[in-house]
């Protein structure tokens, strides 16, 4: 029996596919095993939305050639299909495959036998138009489940669209076959996925169904105690989807909602399909039907023609809204991208400082939001991790809790009080005054 291992760069997204690809592994009688268990064969699935995460995928190729010396090793994902020829020159790699592929490959490479030059599958990104159903199992607390994949925006700074072609979607009586499967396991948290989850609906280039209609399927699917957005573009992020989940049992009160600018004037030069003043509508209606709810935002820094002035607007913009943390991105060229041939280019100093900023902003953010959570009841779902003798999970609405190791707790819904932040880590602790284990409804 031959051992694989595999490693995960990037998105929720990608962690679901490769999950989903180690169950075709598992089920053709392939031992899955850690990275650093002597494998006999490596998959590596690549991000490229950043410059690091190419840098990523060289390293990790090293390292697991210093592990097994003649395994094989085979990359996918979103770099694969982006640069096939410059990884296949990567030494130590056998086979590259693009996204077309990349579900393929337990059939393409049986029997994996390195060969003497790698091998690349990798077709243009058009033939990229099927719906590969994926979801993560296993690996974390949470699954997250993939219902929409591509895109069909032309982002300025993006090679997503490129990476893994046009928006397509599954279908929601298929969703709803695959969340009753996930039921059916221990899993008490769903995560859904997407490249634009929001845009979910498209099958063949024509939209079938809603996001909205897909939400209201699973609020009814019973033994999943929480559902969780992962990530929706402001401007297809309604009002109706927002009083749905302010209603919901099942769908938590977070919202990650990418924003890249708070200047207009950016904004446009990105191609986004939204103002900022939309940005502050969706939040408002958040804020009026759910004060309690967790906000997250992306933000790009440094983009070309970014002045000063148009970062400090940003700042005050991001500064004044009533939001609960950041994700902040240093602005990085990404070859085949209207972005990367702009004038003015923001030297790398100032995209550093810039960035600095906006992690302490999201600092400050993050700590007021966890203040304004104390002395609140909650609902927390506790991980598997151990850290000096302490658990975490995270409410309903995404407050990071601690307390202190019990075994019984792992993967349990439990009602505490949220009493205080640490000094060191700005996490909740439990007040066990509340305790309360909840079961699968």
């Amino acid at each position: 029996m031959k051992k694989v291992a595999f490693y995960t760069l990037g998105c929720k997204l990608n962690y679901s596919e490769t999950s989903t690809i180690s169950r075709m592994f598992e089920q053709k009688g392939y031992q899955k095993v850690d990275f650093t268990d002597s494998p006999d064969i490596f998959i590596i699935n690549t991000c490229s939305v950043t410059e690091n995460a190419d840098k990523k995928c060289h390293k990790i190729v090293r390292e697991a050639r210093g592990i097994s010396p003649d395994a094989y090793v085979a990359i996918i994902g979103c770099y694969a299909q982006l640069k096939p020829k410059e990884i296949s020159e990567i030494p130590g790699v056998d086979a590259v495959l693009g996204a077309a592929e990349k579900f393929r490959l337990v059939e393409l490479l049986d029997g994996f036998v390195r060969p003497p030059q790698a091998t690349v599958y990798a077709s243009d990104i058009a033939r990229a138009d099927t719906f590969n159903t994926s979801y993560s199992m296993h690996d974390r607390t949470r699954t997250f489940l993939k219902v929409q994949d591509g895109c069909d925006y032309s982002c300025t700074f993006c090679t997503i669209p490129l990476a893994r072609g046009n928006s397509r979607s599954d279908s929601i009586e298929n969703i709803l076959k695959t969340a009753r499967e996930i039921a059916a396991t221990d899993v008490r948290e769903v995560v859904l996925t997407g490249v634009n989850t929001g845009d979910f609906g498209l099958q063949n280039g024509i939209r079938v169904e809603r996001f909205i209609d897909l939400a209201h399927a699973l609020d009814q699917v019973e033994g999943i105690d929480r559902f969780r957005i992962s990530s929706i573009e402001p401007n297809l992020l309604t009002d109706e989807i927002i009083s749905f989940v302010a209603g919901s049992q099942r769908f938590v009160p977070h919202f990650h909602i990418p924003l890249q600018s708070g200047s207009n004037k950016i904004l446009r030069l990105m191609r986004r399909r939204y103002q900022r003043e939309l940005y502050v509508e969706r939040v408002a209606k958040i804020r009026e039907l759910m004060p309690h709810a967790c906000i997250g935002v992306d933000v790009i820094v440094g983009f070309p023609g970014e002045t000063q002035d148009d970062f400090l607007e940003t700042y005050r913009f991001l500064n004044d809204l009533d939001i609960s943390y950041l994700h902040v991105f240093t602005y990085s060229e990404r070859e085949n991208t209207p972005a990367a041939k702009m004038p003015n280019s923001v030297p790398g100093s100032q995209r550093a400082d810039r960035s600095k900023m906006l992690h302490i902003l999201s600092d400050k953010k993050r700590r007021k939001f966890y203040e304004e959570n104390i002395g609140r009841e909650a609902t927390v779902l506790f991980e598997h991790d151990i850290e000096n003798g302490m658990m975490h999970g995270f409410t309903e609405n995404y407050v990071r809790v601690v307390a202190k190791y019990d075994p019984v707790l792992v993967n349990e819904l439990r009602r505490v009080n949220l009493c205080r932040i640490t000094d060191e880590s700005l996490l909740m602790e439990v007040d066990d005054s509340v305790e309360e284990t909840l079961s699968h409804q």
